[in-house]
């Protein structure tokens, strides 16, 4: 019995092992950088659902959201839009599916880095049922909802990965005159009635 519990211990340290050496993290640990563990969050709507989310965002990955501070890193959420086409019609013309996507652009600074603008986008396809109009009005405010919190999980990932250019001791500056350089993975989730949804991967102040 004893043997049995040894070797059920064993398996567990060694996958832990594993899973540590691969770079696999938790959901909410995305390894951000130790410059932006205290920082400062503004919108360009301090009441908007998706700063509120993106404000408990930055709290599960333990990033301390302070009021704004010359000294303080500073993540700005510049805009935010959803945007629909059809994607299929049924015989009298009414969309039958509808595709949403949800995109969003904010911009980094680190003070005495410099600064640095990104973009996200999250794609969902859902069935526009007229004989339930209002359940699937209900349905599509989920859905962005959704649609938001991968967002603003994603940008928490795009953070994590400026570690390189802290390193190096320099952002580069927004250029307006040029694209942005970072091109993050976009989330496309299938909805089907009936089935459980599938996904595939293909900045005003903020108050407390």
């Amino acid at each position: 019995m004893r043997l049995i519990s040894s070797l059920k211990l064993t398996s567990v340290i060694l996958a832990a092992s594993l899973l540590s050496a691969c770079g696999f993290h938790l959901r909410g640990d995305y390894s951000v950088p130790e410059e932006l563990h205290k920082m400062s969050l503004t919108s360009y709507d301090q009441y908007s659902s998706f700063t509120r989310m993106m404000k408990g965002q930055l709290r599960m990955n333990e990033i301390d959201v302070v009021p704004p501070a010359a000294n303080i890193p500073n993540l700005h959420l510049l805009n935010e839009g959803v945007a629909e086409r059809t994607l299929s019609l049924y015989q009298n013309t009414r969309a039958a599916e509808i595709e949403l996507t949800f995109r969003t652009s904010y911009r980094v600074t680190i003070p005495e880095f410099g600064q640095k603008s990104f973009s996200t986008s999250v794609t969902r396809s859902y069935l526009d049922n007229p004989l339930t109009a209002l359940a699937k009005s209900v349905e599509r405010d989920m859905i962005e909802d959704e649609m938001r919190k991968l967002a603003a999980s994603q940008i928490i990932r795009q953070m994590a990965r400026l570690k390189a250019d802290i390193k190096n001791h320099k952002l580069e500056l927004d250029n307006k005159n040029a694209p942005d350089e970072d091109v993050p993975m976009d989330y496309r989730v299938i909805t089907v009635d009936g089935a459980e949804p599938t996904l595939e991967s293909s900045p005003v102040l903020s108050d407390e």
